[in-house]
């Protein structure tokens, strides 16, 4: 592993396309309206004596999309938890419908209308569906109970609206999917008759299905005047449903466009401050001999799974949500136990039946979740990054600081971790800086093989660029990597080979050094096509 981060990642970014207007779907009769529902004007917020917002404008008509870009760490969402009335503003202004707003609140917020879903889950998982739905609005009887019957009527209503008519408004929000879940948040901001709805990274655990619902229903509340501020990494979306776009970088706003207006390049641009180059690394050109294979491999959640990967290659995992493909990786991991089949491990029989064992053996995985399964969100920096290696500096009660630190201080510099120091609390760094932490922690370990479950959701531009060349760099220096990622256009230009799995099944395997493949191809496989499409 020594070396493989030698140089300093973050100088060029990579190529990008320009996005054709006409990518825009017909806008017709749904023209914005010329009022400003909203009106934020020189809001400054400083944390702890840095200043984080600066004199930042934002101004939002009725009926309006706005799409809210810029790297993590650029202001978006201090910007919007004010508006919420989480963070109080230093100073500035809030207007709605041309009143100025004193003694902002949550309470107040509320009572302007203005509704946030957070990109985090925040429901209460052992209540029903309808008792999260109508939390502190629950409709009530003469008597002044709680009308359950309206309630869950109401609901029924909602969930229809959504296409979730098969679910019941009784059933347990822990028995939902991910994606269900945030369905439930929507049809709660739903319930609110909100003016005002600020979506954060809304799509991030949604289908393909679910997300053409999503923007169904944002279109409704457009053409009922309802306001919608989406923030989002994802720039094909942007492009589809966003009448303009606000840029934010350092804290400060950098400009608003039409969305017509504006190309791809030149949201990237503003976002990092740097002309994009060269966005995804060259395919990786040679591989290494065999270091794992997987022959009819099976449990309850992967079937009769044969797959081989190789020293310095990395391996792409595609496919729809609950195809599988994190269902394998835990798998490989020992956090699954396999039931039927084998896996050899450089040449051997492996038969590891924990995490332990797996990393005992030079293997390391990313999880999906980072918050949950990656880090020690109230814990340092330090810590996260040497958990996995203590014994190298710790022996017996002593523990050698300065080897320790020493540790840390090589990856924050070969990764350009920004931080405030070592000490920081990991739940203070940015989504993207919180992902090179994890990386870093496993790259201590010197693994042979790396798994990394969606290693780019829901971080910024830069950050992904960054994480990319990483990776290469990574594989270049002979660890094989298997790499799952819902973004079909991130898993094929930096994939050597890529599978597509379909309800736990292996469908296809694509050799990228020797064919060129469509996302239209991959989609063909990861819905249950078998034959070959072209």
């Amino acid at each position: 592993m020594e070396g493989i981060l030698g140089n300093e990642l973050g100088g060029s970014c990579g190529k990008s396309e320009r996005i054709s207007h006409n990518c825009n779907k017909s806008r017709t009769g749904d023209k914005m309206r010329e009022s400003n529902i909203l009106k934020m004007q020189k809001i400054n917020k400083s944390f702890s004596g840095v200043r984080v917002l600066h004199d930042v404008d934002f101004v939002v008509k009725q009926g309006e999309i706005r799409a809210l870009v810029g790297e993590n760490g650029a202001g978006k969402s201090t910007l919007m938890k004010i508006l919420c009335g989480i963070y109080e503003k230093d100073s500035g202004s809030i207007m709605m419908d041309g009143v100025d707003i004193k003694n902002y609140s949550i309470p107040e917020a509320a009572r302007q209308g203005i509704v946030m879903i957070h990109q985090e889950i925040v429901l209460v998982q052992d209540l029903p569906i309808s008792e999260n739905i109508f939390m502190g609005s629950e409709p009530k009887t003469l008597l002044q109970t709680v009308d359950f019957s309206e309630m869950r009527k109401k609901t029924k209503d909602l969930l229809a609206q959504l296409d979730m008519e098969q679910v019941s408004p009784d059933t347990l929000v822990r028995e939902l999917s991910i994606s269900q879940q945030q369905m439930v948040e929507i049809a709660r901001a739903l319930s609110k008759r909100a003016r005002v709805i600020i979506m954060d990274e809304p799509t991030s655990s949604l289908t393909e299905k679910e997300v053409n619902l999503l923007f169904r229903q944002i279109r409704r509340l457009k053409n009922q005047g309802v306001a919608i501020i989406y923030i989002s990494h994802r720039m094909d979306e942007i492009f589809e449903i966003a009448d303009s776009v606000t840029i934010m970088r350092d804290g400060q706003h950098i400009k608003t466009e039409d969305i017509k207006g504006v190309t791809y390049s030149e949201i990237i641009k503003n976002m990092v401050g740097r002309e994009i180059s060269e966005y995804y690394p060259p395919h990786i050109e040679k591989v290494g001999q065999e270091i794992l294979r997987l022959s009819d491999v099976s449990n309850e959640k992967i079937h009769h799974v044969d797959l081989t990967l190789h020293k310095g290659e990395i391996l792409g995992l595609a496919g729809l949500v609950g195809a599988g493909r994190t269902e394998l990786a835990n798998a490989i991991f020992g956090i699954d136990e396999i039931q039927s089949g084998e896996i050899s491990y450089q040449g051997k029989k492996y038969v590891g039946k924990s995490p332990r064992d797996a990393i005992r053996n030079g293997m390391a995985l990313v999880p999906e979740d980072r918050k949950r399964n990656g880090l020690f969100l109230e814990n340092t920096i330090a810590f996260n990054m040497t958990i996995a290696i203590m014994d190298r500096f710790i022996k017996f009660i002593h523990q050698d600081k300065k080897k320790e630190q020493s540790i840390v201080d090589d990856f924050i510099d070969k990764l350009s971790i920004k931080m405030a120091g070592q000490e920081q609390l990991a739940v203070e760094l940015s989504g993207g800086n919180q992902q090179k932490v994890i990386f870093s922690k496993w790259l201590a370990t010197q693994p042979k093989i790396l798994i990394l479950d969606e290693p780019t959701r829901g971080i910024d531009v830069g950050a992904k660029m960054e994480i990319y060349h990483l990776m290469n760099e990574i594989a270049a220096s002979g660890v094989a990597i298997i790499l799952i990622s819902s973004e079909l256009s991130e898993v094929i230009n930096l994939s050597t080979r890529l599978g597509v799995m379909c309800e736990g099944r292996l469908t296809k395997i694509f050799d990228l050094q020797k064919e060129t493949v469509s996302q239209e191809m991959v989609m063909h496989y990861a819905t249950g096509g078998y034959a070959d499409v072209s």
